[in-house]
């Protein structure tokens, strides 16, 4: 089984235990649309349930753009799922507003006791480009450029090497001439997960865009997953990647969450055109698996369902491989 709604597409998908099951959260969009490039700013996140990762229930829709003028009236894009030192669950996501026609993006919070009656804090804003260290950033929308003012996909996690919570999110640096070139991993801290501040890119380089990061260590390594698309490789990382450029997951690699990060050899998991994408590396039953939804087929028709886990191994290196399994299912 994959998980999939017969009327809606699926894409971008997040995942937390309760500590009995798995919860997922995913973009999802009306099939009704006909064009599925429409599904972008006609979007909402559904939840669903599993004890296996493979069977899924599905429980409805969990958040929506806000209804009249707000920071996120256009769109609620992917996010991330932590839980506190109390027990609450907090989501952070991707919100944008009718006003700017989507362009620029930025950072919301909302909690919940149950992981799907979500509420925003406040008026849900937690994070933009603003303040000292957004001179780092490509902080306004450099037409030519981009379609758009990057800062999207929050990956939050609990600091390791201490109290506090670290946040990770696609961005761009500034100043970069190849537009290919200045894709980044945007950076904030907090100290209790409502309060957050702007740090300094922890990553620029390699690609036009580093979408969806998910952070998280294995083997005494740090990881930090991303996709990315074969159009959006820099002229180096395409002269440099071993059969060309493809539109998948990849991974950069650091000893430390903080950095400095590194882009890792070759390409963990791409194809042209892309077979999955958006995909995130979960620990279950002891072994290693990455999800992500199914983009295209080998028509290049879009598909929009999150594909089955397949198994991810870490050899002596420290390189990631996945191990597909049978693609009838997806």
């Amino acid at each position: 089984m994959v998980l999939a709604l017969p009327d809606q597409w699926i894409w971008d998908s997040w995942y937390a235990h309760d500590g009995d099951r798995w919860h997922a959260w995913f973009l999802k969009a009306d099939k009704s649309l006909i064009n599925p490039e429409l599904r972008h700013f006609n979007v909402s996140q559904g939840h669903a349930v599993s004890d296996d990762l493979v069977n899924w229930n599905h429980l409805g829709t969990c958040l929506a753009p806000s209804y009249g003028p707000a920071w996120d009236d256009f769109t609620t894009w992917t996010g991330s799922v932590v839980q506190d030192d109390d027990g609450l669950w907090h989501l952070f996501y991707t919100g944008s507003r009718k006003s700017e026609e989507g362009l620029y993006q930025r950072v919301g919070h909302a909690t919940a006791s149950d992981m799907h009656s979500w509420e925003r804090v406040g008026d849900g804003l937690c994070l933009d480009l603003t303040g000292p260290n957004a001179r780092h950033y490509e902080a306004d929308h450099a037409k030519g450029f981009w379609h758009d003012r990057a800062m999207r996909d929050p990956w939050v996690m609990r600091d390791p090497s201490g109290e506090g919570w670290l946040m990770y999110f696609t961005a761009r640096g500034a100043d970069v001439a190849e537009p290919n070139a200045g894709g980044a991993i945007g950076f904030a801290t907090s100290s209790d997960l409502y309060t957050w501040e702007l740090q300094p890119t922890v990553f620029v380089g390699g690609y036009g865009q580093l979408e969806v990061p998910q952070v998280f260590q294995a083997g005494g390594r740090w990881y930090c997953l991303f996709c990315t698309a074969a159009e959006h490789f820099s002229r180096a990382q395409a002269l440099g990647t071993p059969g060309g450029p493809v539109t998948g997951n990849h991974y950069l690699v650091a000893e430390d969450p903080r950095g400095p990060w590194s882009i890792a050899p070759g390409f963990l998991d791409g194809s042209n055109p892309c077979r999955r994408y958006a995909a995130r590396i979960l620990e279950h039953e002891g072994r290693f698996w990455i999800m992500g939804f199914a983009d295209r087929g080998p028509d290049d028709h879009f598909i929009g369902h999150v594909m089955d886990p397949e198994p991810v191994e870490i050899d002596t290196a420290g390189i990631l491989r996945v191990r597909p399994q049978d693609k009838a299912a997806e």
